[in-house]
């Protein structure tokens, strides 16, 4: 099970979702606004973190960008009573993997969180290794992308794409297969959220001229390795 850092300014709902995290054998460390969220995150030890949107002193976009500055690879999920697709983007992009939009169950929380608790139990030493493509090699264990002298620690979204990319390359990767790879789930939303891990990977991948991400529109997306 995991040890979750929980930023929910909702006392009854805190205090629900904690409950029922501790019911199912996780260690949770509730806090009601993000500064303290913050806080506590500094002085701690996290594998996962659950951010509610809509806090004061410090939201939850404020909260995920400054964890996002520490640790490259935690995963976050925001709660979120928005409903708009900008809102839910914008989480993305300041380095959230997932989002639960209120009001949700509990199984479907459950759900989300074992997603990143299965992506990271220990692998075989078989499937450990640095895969190399292109001029480039990414090591999935580590979650780190290289090519040359320079290299960039990946989130656990971002290398669940390219590790699905860079076993298919050179073929097309359909939408639905990354999402329910990646994600667990084919839903709109995070097919829009696909297209942000996308770009932010192209970025990653300019420093390798002998690489480009395709875009085959409304089908997926392949890998080329010239």
């Amino acid at each position: 099970m995991a040890k979750i850092l929980l930023a929910e300014d909702d006392e009854s709902l805190g205090f629900m979702i904690e409950d029922n995290l501790r019911e199912a054998g996780h260690e949770v460390k509730w806090c009601i606004d993000g500064a303290a969220a913050l806080s506590q995150f500094e002085k701690d030890d996290f594998e996962l973190c659950i951010l509610d949107v809509m806090m004061p002193k410090m939201d939850g976009f404020e909260l995920a960008s400054s964890i996002r500055s520490m640790d490259d690879f935690i995963p976050i999920i925001f709660l979120t009573a928005k409903s708009q697709e900008e809102d839910r983007l914008g989480g993305f992009e300041v380095g959230g993997d997932d989002y639960v939009t209120k009001p949700f169950s509990m199984k479907e929380l459950e759900y989300r969180i074992n997603v990143f608790i299965r992506r990271n139990q220990p692998q075989s030493p078989k499937s450990i290794h640095a895969a190399k493509f292109g001029q480039s090699s990414y090591d999935e264990r580590n979650l780190i992308y290289s090519c040359g002298d320079s290299s960039h620690s990946l989130t656990q979204m971002e290398g669940g794409i390219l590790k699905l990319l860079i076993h298919n390359q050179n073929e097309l990767v359909k939408r639905e297969e990354i999402l329910e790879e990646v994600w667990g789930e084919n839903d709109y939303f995070k097919g829009r959220s696909l297209d942000v891990f996308i770009t932010r990977l192209r970025k990653y991948l300019k420093t390798d001229p002998s690489l480009e991400i395709r875009n085959h529109h409304g089908v997926g997306f392949s890998l080329k390795v010239k």
